[in-house]
């Protein structure tokens, strides 16, 4: 450690202030001044709570642990507490400081995990004197501003992939011509089971929403969870190879519509309530052909409610009649192989840039390890 630098504990260099402001308190206010909650930015009202520049840590709910470095003349909602630099501390450093621990490890609660300062206040670190934070937080912007910009350009990569895959889909459906068919007349739909969390007697692989993700099939449901049922549920409820499995309701409306298809290979598997299951019955209709064009952003739009309909909720009547060009067999087969293959090229390039975002990340940490350390 070097000279001048003394270990002190969080609660050393700073302090907290709470808020006790509710999202609904913000409704009917208007004016000059930000409010920010965990998502940033909400609105300006005619109050704030701070005079200078603070930090706010996220305290209860999701991404507790996350900082944002506010401006002066503002103010946060309940969910989020504010952090204030003691004399002779920078607020820069503090919260560069923050960054470099790991909060999660102070969390309590299932339901709504939060955070307490009583907590992690208690972590000590390595503090330099006020003129050193100064020239370290220099450094780490320096740094910070590189990386930031080799995020951005990673994540522009990453979406101009999920863009190129998106265009040739809209592409590979764009003929007027084809006929089109109703998906209830091209097979069955089952929703699916609810059960209670105090069944017991009966263990069996469940797809719920969670396992969705941006997944486009699941080859083996063994990696899937198991839920605890009373009995063995019937026949109805367990899924088929080849069975497409829709998101039917969710809190988060840009879920409702996901989907993607399931190859249980003869492992017993059911599936949630919040889902919908469809059992294609027509051969002329091939499955792969069928989730590409579900998948695409015109057929999400009309599912999740962006076009026309306001759809909260799926259900069985809305996918009955939901419409599906229908082209030869032989050419959809064509542009299933078309898209499959683009598929696999874009999905390759989207783990590249992914993990450059995950590198850039770990650089952070790298750079803020060193710095506390006295290494920079």
């Amino acid at each position: 450690m070097k000279k001048d630098w003394q270990i002190k504990k969080l609660k050393d260099i700073c302090d907290k202030g709470s808020s006790n402001v509710n999202m609904k308190d913000l409704d009917k206010l208007d004016g000059e001044f930000p409010i920010y909650g965990a998502s940033g930015f909400i609105k300006k009202v005619n109050f704030y709570h701070q005079e200078k520049e603070y930090i706010g840590i996220i305290k209860d709910g999701s991404g507790i642990g996350r900082t944002m470095l506010l401006p002066p003349k503002s103010s946060v909602i309940g969910t989020i507490q504010y952090i204030l630099p003691k004399e002779n501390n920078s607020i820069h450093f503090i919260n560069y400081a923050l960054q470099s621990l790991d909060l999660a490890k102070y969390k309590q609660g299932a339901a709504i995990p939060h955070i307490y300062f009583r907590d992690y206040g208690e972590t000590e670190l390595v503090v330099p004197p006020l003129t050193e934070q100064k020239q370290i937080v220099k450094i780490l912007d320096q740094k910070f501003t590189q990386i930031d910009a080799l995020k951005q350009n990673a994540e522009a990569n990453l979406n101009n992939a999920k863009a190129l895959f998106q265009s040739e889909l809209e592409k590979a459906f764009s003929n007027t011509e084809w006929e089109k068919k109703r998906l209830g007349d091209c097979g069955t739909f089952k929703n699916g089971m609810n059960f209670a969390s105090t069944e017991s007697g009966y263990s069996i692989h469940s797809l719920g929403v969670g396992d969705f993700k941006n997944l486009y099939k699941i080859e083996n449901t063994e990696s899937l969870s198991e839920i605890s049922l009373n009995a063995a549920p019937s026949e109805e409820y367990l899924l088929k190879d080849g069975d497409i499995v829709f998101v039917r309701s969710n809190g988060n409306k840009e879920l409702v519509g996901r989907c993607l298809l399931v190859y249980p290979k003869n492992i017993p598997t059911t599936y949630s309530g919040f889902c919908i299951r469809f059992r294609k019955e027509f051969e002329q209709l091939d499955a792969d052909f069928l989730l590409h064009y579900m998948k695409s952003d015109k057929s999400r739009k009309i599912l999740n409610g962006k076009e026309g309909a306001n759809i909260s909720n799926l259900n069985q009547k809305i996918l009955g009649d939901f419409e599906v060009p229908l082209p030869p067999l032989e050419e959809q087969k064509r542009i299933v192989a078309h898209l499959n293959s683009l598929s696999e090229k874009v999905h390759k390039l989207e783990e590249i840039y992914t993990k450059q975002l995950a590198d850039c990340d770990e650089l952070k940490q790298s750079f803020l390890q060193k710095a506390f350390a006295g290494e920079l």
